[in-house]
C-alpha cells in the first residue's frame, strides 16, 4: 500500500456512530421518503424470496432439517463452555493459536497487535459481520491499518463511504447505476481504476471489481476473516461464500487472523451436513454454496503459516444467560427474515442503527448492546409481529415471541429512568387501563364515560374522530385516528334492547 492510498483512507466514523443514531421510528421515516432505495430493496428482497422458495420446495424433510438446525445449536447454548474449549484444545494442536476477547476494545487490540507484529500495513478481508460488529475496520484505520474489503458487496459499500444494509447482500439499498457511479468516482482513488467507458452490466461491474481486488490479493500478506462455523471436534473454521474472494484471502496471505463470535460452534463435523443445506437454501437460494472453505490450524508449506483466531463475546454471554432471549444466538445470519419482513422491506437496513437488521437486529441487538440508547430501546418496536419471519428462519428462532420478550424489558427498563412526561404518563395509562380490563364492575363504571362526554357536549355533538392533540399525546395521535366513543355503550344497547335475557 502506497503512502497516498494510506492518506486516502475514509476516516473512521465517532466512536458510537450507530448506537447514537436516531431511534427506528425516526429512522425510518426519513428511510420511507427514499423512492429509489424502496425500489432497489423490493426488488432484490422479492427476488431472493422467490429463489429460496424454490430450493426449500424441493426437500422433503426441511422441517426436519430445521428442527435438527434448532436442536443443535441448543445444545450448542447448553454447553457452550465445554465445546470452546474442546475447540481451542484441537486448533492449537493443529498448530492454530487461539485469542479471547471479552469485548469489541479488546478484539480490536487484538487484531491491531497481530497485523503490527507482521510489520505489514494492510489487510485484505472476508466479508464478517462480527468485524463490523466491532467496528474493526475503523479500529485498523486508526491505527494506521488499511483494511481492504474483498466481498463485492462490501467492496460497493466501503468504496461509498456507507453502512452495510443487509447481513448477507450489504449493498443490497444500491441499483447497478449507483455502482457503476461510485466504481467510477472512488475506485482509482484506493487502487486499480475501473475500464475507460465502464457501463452498468453486472458482468462488466464484476469484472472491475475483480481486476481491482487482484493486485490487492497478489499484495497482501496479512488477511482477516470471520467463519461461519466453528467445530468443536476438529478445531476447523469454515467459510460458506458465493465469489470465491475468500478462498483468496483465505489461501495467498502469510498471516490469517479469523475474528469469530463464541455462538457460532457446533459440536461435531456432522453437524455441517445440516448446516450447509439449510444455510445456502435460506440465504441466497442456492441449493449449495460455490465456495466452501474449510481450514484446521496450519498445513505446512501450503496456505497461511500464521493462523490465528480472536473468539469474542462482546456481550453474548450476557444474551446466554436469559433462558429466553438466548434463542436468538441460534442466528445463522442467513437474512431469510429480513427478506420476508414487510417492515425492512419498505425502511431498508440503514433505519436499525445497527449491523444486524431485520426482525433477527430488533431482537439480538438490544441483548448485546443493552438497552441504554434509544435506539435500542426502540428496535424491540420494529415489526408488525405478523410472523413471517418465524415460518421461514432456518434454525426455528421464535423471533416474534422474543420481539414481545424485549419489548417487556424495553417497558421495565424505562422505569428505572429519571421522571419525564412520556415515560411517566405512559405506565399510568397502561395502569388505569390495566384497572378497567381486571373486573367487569370496572368496565362497565368506565363506559359510563359516553354518558359523561354527552352531558359536557351535548347530544348533538357528532364528531367521529379526535384531531391533533398537545404534546405528549401528539406522540400517538399525529400518526393515528383516534375515534370518539360510540353514541351508547355495549351494556346500554343490551340493556335496552336484550334487557329481559340480561
Amino acid at each position: 500500500m502506497t503512502s497516498t492510498e494510506l492518506e486516502r483512507l475514509t476516516p473512521a466514523p465517532p466512536p458510537g456512530e450507530l448506537v447514537d443514531s436516531p431511534r427506528f421510528q425516526v429512522s425510518a421515516r426519513t428511510s420511507l421518503t427514499n423512492t429509489q432505495q424502496r425500489a432497489n430493496l423490493k426488488h432484490a428482497t422479492t427476488t431472493i424470496r422467490n429463489k429460496r422458495a424454490r430450493v426449500v420446495g424441493e426437500v422433503a424433510d426441511w422441517q426436519a432439517l430445521r428442527t435438527a438446525g434448532e436442536q443443535i445449536k441448543n445444545r450448542v447454548g447448553r454447553h457452550l463452555d465445554e465445546y470452546l474449549l474442546e475447540f481451542e484444545k484441537n486448533f492449537t494442536e493443529a498448530g492454530g493459536i487461539v485469542h479471547w476477547a471479552r469485548d469489541a476494545e479488546e478484539a480490536n487490540r487484538i487484531v491491531i497487535d497481530l497485523v503490527e507484529q507482521t510489520g505489514e500495513k494492510e489487510v485484505v478481508k472476508v466479508k464478517s459481520m462480527v468485524t463490523q460488529e466491532i467496528d474493526m475496520n475503523e479500529a485498523l484505520e486508526a491505527a494506521r491499518i488499511a483494511a481492504w474489503e474483498t466481498d463485492l458487496a462490501e467492496l460497493i459499500v466501503q468504496l461509498g463511504h456507507d453502512r452495510p444494509s443487509h447481513i448477507v447482500v450489504p449493498a443490497l439499498h444500491r441499483n447497478r447505476a449507483e455502482v457503476r457511479e461510485i466504481f467510477l468516482r472512488e475506485m482509482g482513488r484506493y487502487g486499480t481504476p475501473p475500464p475507460d467507458g465502464l457501463d452498468d452490466t453486472p458482468v462488466n461491474l464484476a469484472g472491475a471489481a475483480r481486476r481491482h481486488l487482484r493486485e490487492k490479493f497478489l499484495r497482501a500478506k496479512t488477511s482477516t476473516s470471520g467463519a461461519n462455523f466453528l467445530v468443536a471436534e476438529t478445531g476447523s473454521l469454515v467459510v460458506v461464500e458465493s465469489e470465491g474472494n475468500g478462498r483468496m484471502c483465505l489461501t495467498l496471505p502469510q498471516t490469517l487472523i479469523s475474528v469469530v463470535g463464541i455462538e457460532k460452534i457446533v459440536p461435531t463435523f456432522q453437524d455441517l451436513e445440516v448446516f450447509l443445506q439449510l444455510l445456502p437454501r435460506s440465504s441466497t437460494g442456492e441449493r449449495m454454496n460455490p465456495y466452501t472453505s474449510i481450514w484446521t490450524g496450519v498445513s505446512k508449506d501450503d496456505g497461511p503459516q500464521a493462523v490465528h483466531v480472536v473468539l469474542v463475546d462482546n456481550g453474548r454471554t450476557n444474551v446466554l444467560s436469559d433462558p429466553i432471549g438466548r434463542a436468538a444466538l441460534r442466528c445463522i445470519r442467513c437474512s431469510a427474515c429480513l427478506n420476508i419482513c414487510p417492515v425492512y422491506e419498505r425502511v431498508g437496513g440503514h433505519a436499525y442503527g445497527s449491523v444486524y437488521s431485520g426482525p433477527i437486529g430488533a431482537i439480538l441487538t438490544p441483548q448485546l448492546r443493552g438497552l441504554a440508547s434509544d435506539v435500542d430501546r426502540s428496535l424491540p418496536f420494529a415489526s408488525s409481529l405478523c410472523g413471517a419471519c418465524n415460518e421461514v428462519c432456518p434454525v426455528r428462532i421464535p423471533i416474534t415471541d422474543l420481539l414481545v420478550h424485549m419489548r417487556h424489558k424495553v417497558v421495565e427498563a424505562k422505569k428505572s429512568d429519571p421522571p419525564h412526561i412520556p415515560h411517566t404518563a405512559e405506565p399510568q395509562l397502561m395502569s388505569i387501563a390495566s384497572w378497567v380490563m381486571a373486573d367487569g364492575k370496572h368496565l362497565a363504571w368506565a363506559g359510563k364515560g359516553t354518558a359523561l362526554v354527552d352531558l359536557i357536549l351535548g347530544k348533538g355533538f357528532k364528531v367521529k374522530k379526535f384531531g391533533p392533540m398537545p404534546y405528549p399525546l401528539s406522540r400517538w395521535t399525529d400518526a393515528r385516528d383516534v375515534p370518539m366513543m360510540p353514541e351508547q355503550s355495549f351494556r346500554t344497547w343490551w340493556k335496552k334492547n336484550r334487557g329481559e335475557l340480561a
